[in-house]
């Protein structure tokens, strides 16, 4: 499934518990100073159902353990995590750990969670602690992090006499004709029938510009569908290939769950995913006979104005406290010890979020191209837009329309799309002031 990195907006929660004085500055530390401050049973909430299933997290549990005898973890499991959560977030009951859903607010953070720390202290120690921060203080840590950009079939490029990475749209283009006219792969696959992996695409928002601000620039742009614009970037790189023919010849019949064997066994040679998804191709890959190591990652395929490549890269889920927890103190220093100590990041292929932790060995193509991360500054402006223009840029379907347009299953062209995109933005900043 796809991580919750550029996670659709979700709706309002159901009615919300009365505002309480719960976001008091906490210490600039999310863990106790000794083991012996902290004791009782502390209660997880996951996503994760799959890893409380195969015992995966019991394991974390019994090396939180050792560190800290008095305390016993358990841990619940989920599937409709961000329904279910969002309905027991009215009531006090939801657990003493949690990964916070993605409908809870920025101004709704201090009603749930505990503070945990002040931002300016934690950010130098952690990644991605602006997305859970509110009037200065951090609620949730990310257990982990991804980049964006592009996965593809090593020995497909090889064999295509592809030496060099593309550092451009039309360098990606040129290997993409090359990729279709030496080998049998598809160039591009798009997973347009499942529609949800053309979300992807938006993850690249700030490739282009190379600005951390780049939701703030998108936010405060009449016209982002334009030439030398993020927005432009990521979409007309999507149109041209796809009218281009250089992607799969009927996007109707593309199957999520087969592609991986796809891209895998080197009958698709790219997809615009999350690098969560290196480690979900690298073992259908194994699965169907090919080799892990074919598979790769790259930046997406544009060089931003000051000359570099950026790989945009956010938190997943993060652990936040409930501010109604009677074990506080066994809840934070478990937080602190799962994103530090606990190798789930780096189980899982993700970027960690502790700072001081190397970048994970699946983004070696990233290191060795000298391609710079890039953490966005967050824009609650930016999802107040999408809801009111309906473009949902978090989503797959006028992307899917695009793609339609692009191979003349749809009116239009790429310039009228755009202006069209263009008009409905302007319309929707005009409406929110």
């Amino acid at each position: 499934m796809a991580k919750k990195l550029i996670a659709g907006v979700a709706g309002l929660l159901v009615p919300l518990l009365a505002l309480t004085g719960c976001g008091a500055t906490a210490t600039p530390s999310s863990e106790p100073s000794t083991a012996e401050q902290v004791s009782g049973t502390v209660k997880v909430l996951t996503n994760r159902t799959d890893l409380v299933q195969d015992g995966t997290f019991d394991k974390y549990a019994a090396e939180f353990k050792k560190l800290y005898p008095d305390v016993t973890v358990s841990f619940e499991g989920i599937t409709d995590y961000a329904g279910q959560v969002a309905i027991r977030l009215n009531t006090k009951d939801y657990g003493d750990v949690l990964a916070i859903p993605s409908s809870v607010k920025e101004s709704q953070l201090s009603t749930f969670f505990e503070p945990l720390g002040a931002q300016a202290d934690l950010e130098k120690t952690f990644r991605f602690t602006a997305e859970h921060a509110a009037d200065g203080q951090v609620y949730g840590l990310a257990t982990g992090g991804n980049a964006n950009g592009v996965v593809y079939n090593k020995k497909v490029f090889a064999a295509a006499g592809i030496t060099t990475l593309p550092k451009t749209p039309e360098e990606f283009l040129t290997d993409l004709q090359l990729i279709k006219d030496k080998t049998d792969a598809i160039p591009l696959y798009t997973n347009y029938k499942d529609g949800w992996p053309l979300s992807q695409w938006f993850g690249n928002l700030g490739s282009a510009s190379g600005s951390a601000d780049a939701n703030t620039l998108l936010s405060d742009d009449d016209a982002p569908w334009t030439q030398g614009k993020d927005m432009y970037a990521i979409d007309s790189l999507l149109f041209d290939a796809v009218n281009k023919k250089l992607t799969e010849d009927d996007p109707l019949t593309t199957n999520w769950e087969k592609s991986k064997n796809l891209i895998g066994t080197g009958k698709v040679a790219t997809m615009v995913l999350g690098s969560w998804a290196i480690s979900q191709m690298q073992a259908a890959a194994k699965t169907a006979g090919g080799s892990a190591d074919d598979i790769g990652y790259m930046a997406f395929p544009v060089t931003a104005a000051d000359g570099k490549q950026y790989a945009v890269d956010g938190g997943d889920y993060a652990f936040a406290v409930n501010v109604n927890s009677s074990v506080k103190p066994a809840a934070k220093a478990f937080v602190n010890w799962f994103v530090t100590k606990s190798g789930y990041a780096a189980d899982q292929g993700m970027i960690s979020a502790d700072r001081s932790v190397a970048l994970p060995s699946n983004l070696k193509d990233l290191t060795d191209n000298n391609v710079e991360l890039l953490e966005l500054a967050q824009n609650p402006t930016r999802d107040e837009l999408i809801n009111e223009s309906q473009i949902d840029l978090t989503g797959n379907t006028y992307r899917q329309k695009l793609v339609d347009i692009a191979r003349g299953a749809a009116k239009g062209d790429m310039a009228s799309y755009f202006t069209e995109l263009n008009t409905k933005w302007a319309k929707a900043r005009v409406a929110i002031g």
